[in-house]
């Protein structure tokens, strides 16, 4: 697949990119402001701006990480489709798991902010910025690199890099493990990077829908 080109010098670019974007955000969060919220979302707006031109820079091509103008639409549409069937798969194991007295939602809830405006912004950098920004660095980068090394290994090492960066507590990150398998599968399936992108912001958007009625 052309998606497993990228070289280990972009890897290495796109992570200190993140890392000094992560720092800098983290200074400006320890100053004491209030407005986490947006300081994740212009931190991770720029990390994906900077990785996007790292891709394009180092490899000359951004289609190496997946992306490419236009396959936006066919990317989209397939990602709504992903969405439906894995969303199918989650009704019947939640209808499952409620007749051995577990329920779903407690797996996946999410803490939401109080006020209207900060769920508003945290539905905005969470339910779609992060999301682009993750599946552009764990998979279109992490994955791509991988990939040289076969589908088990790329699969395997870009969903162990998501879900250790996605601290859940005690216990199994289910819902990480998961999102980062599906995630994986469907860039490989499709060579297209906006497959993932689009289940990813569908289904943080329906955890959170879940986590605000609940």
């Amino acid at each position: 697949m052309e998606t497993d080109r990228i070289k280990i010098k972009t890897l290495l670019v796109s992570l200190a990119v993140i890392v000094v974007i992560e720092a800098v955000a983290w200074l400006a969060v320890s100053g004491g402001t209030d407005n986490l919220l947006l300081i994740l979302g212009v931190a991770r707006l720029f990390e994906t701006i900077f990785i996007v031109l790292t891709v394009l820079l180092l490899e000359g091509n951004i289609s190496f990480a997946g992306l490419s103008v236009s396959r936006l639409t066919f990317g989209l549409k397939r990602g709504v489709i992903w969405s439906a069937g894995f969303g199918v798969i989650v009704l019947f194991t939640s209808a499952a798991l409620f007749t051995f007295g577990i329920n779903p939602v407690a797996l996946v809830h999410t803490r939401l902010p109080a006020g209207q405006g900060e769920i508003i912004l945290f539905f905005l950098v969470g339910g779609i910025v992060s999301p682009v920004a993750e599946e552009v660095f764990f998979r279109g980068v992490i994955y791509g690199f991988f990939r040289r090394w076969g589908v088990f290994v790329a699969i395997t090492l870009s969903t162990l890099a998501f879900v250790l960066v996605h601290p859940a507590g005690a216990g199994i990150p289910l819902p990480q493990i998961t999102g980062g398998v599906l995630f994986a599968v469907a860039y490989e399936k499709e060579e297209n990077l906006f497959v993932p992108i689009t289940i990813h912001i569908l289904g943080n958007i329906a955890i959170f829908s879940l986590s605000l009625m609940s």
